[in-house]
């Protein structure tokens, strides 16, 4: 399978008219996972710009390095600040949080899960799980629970804190949530069949995974709800959008280099597909429990909130979401 592919290259449409809408972020602390490239590159520079001190959460590598010189050259007096965070390691999730912790004095104002991976080998991480599901969700469960107290003081001195996740379109693909994806079954899962439109296992786990932002979302909305309205949570979805998901999916062989390059004239630009994100973080029009993106299926526009999708806001996927998320983290998530 060929690994030649290069991005599109796509015009932006609405990110700057967004952008300029957006208040400032003045003594806001915003943490972002995935920030060395694509739409969490362009969350945590738009951040920057408005004001925001960013904590960058990355895995330790020299792409990580780079990039953070990149933000730090792109806004001049930014308040970046790089912590190595490594989603395929709950070790590494722990050992983060003293460092996130004291980075943030009077606690968090944003979390937002940002970091994935796509239709990679059906591989186990170090602690056994699937690897995609690990990095795309069952870590992101661990830093938001470990960081509720930080997101908890934000609320009380600030009124509102917020948790983001990244969802996509491939919610839609498996519209239940199966336990077998939450368990530590890592390379056992299907195998490496790549059809993206007849269940290729690889896009199978991908599209669990996405399923699982979208439910980790509605559990946290209810539950916040019910114990701190302050508390919000809202999920974005990019659309199609150019972005480095695409380029490290082809070279690991999930997707054809000839059908991506057809697939994405379908798309849009990476800061058109920002737009979901950035409204989740910084818009307060935006309220908890919706879902953010150019329509519920939509592959291209403007980024527009809607109440959460009822195939995973119900009380059956969220049970069985946050029940098999904490016997993976070997840790109750009490809100």
């Amino acid at each position: 399978m060929s690994s030649s592919y290069k991005k599109p290259g796509f015009d932006s449409k609405y990110f700057e008219p967004l952008v300029n809408s957006l208040p400032t972020l003045d003594n806001k602390i915003i943490a972002i996972t995935g920030t060395t490239s694509g739409m969490g590159f362009i969350a945590a520079e738009t951040c920057a710009r408005l004001g925001a001190k960013v904590v960058l959460l990355n895995r330790p590598s020299s792409r990580s390095d780079v990039s953070f010189e990149k933000l730090k050259m792109n806004v001049s007096n930014a308040q970046y600040y790089k912590v190595d965070c490594d989603l395929q390691s709950f070790a590494s999730v722990r050992a983060s949080i003293e460092v996130i912790n004291d980075l943030c004095p009077e606690g968090l104002n944003v979390l937002c899960n940002n970091a994935g991976i796509m239709a990679f080998r059906d591989e186990a991480t170090i602690d056994g799980y699937d690897v995609q599901m690990q990095t795309n969700h069952l870590s992101h469960f661990l830093l938001t629970k470990l960081l509720m107290p930080k997101l908890e003081e934000a609320a009380e001195k600030y009124g509102e804190a917020r948790v983001v996740n990244h969802s996509s379109v491939a919610r839609h693909q498996q519209k239940n949530l199966k336990s077998e994806y939450l368990e530590r079954r890592g390379g056992k899962l299907g195998g490496d069949g790549a059809s993206m439109f007849f269940s290729g296992a690889r896009w199978v786990r991908y599209s669990q995974t996405k399923l699982a932002n979208a439910a980790f979302t509605a559990c946290l909305h209810e539950k916040f709800q019910k114990s701190n309205p302050k508390l919000k949570a809202m999920v974005a979805h990019p659309g199609l959008a150019e972005s480095e998901l695409q380029s490290s999916t082809v070279k690991d062989g999930g997707m054809g280099s000839f059908f991506t390059r057809y697939l994405m004239k379908l798309g849009q630009s990476e800061k058109d597909g920002s737009l979901g994100l950035l409204r989740c973080i910084a818009d307060p029009k935006i309220n908890s429990g919706v879902i953010v993106g150019p329509g519920l299926r939509g592959l291209k526009g403007k980024a527009k909130a809607f109440p959460l999708e009822k195939f995973y806001d119900n009380d059956n996927t969220k049970s069985l979401l946050w029940s098999k998320s904490c016997e993976a983290i070997s840790e109750e998530f009490n809100i």
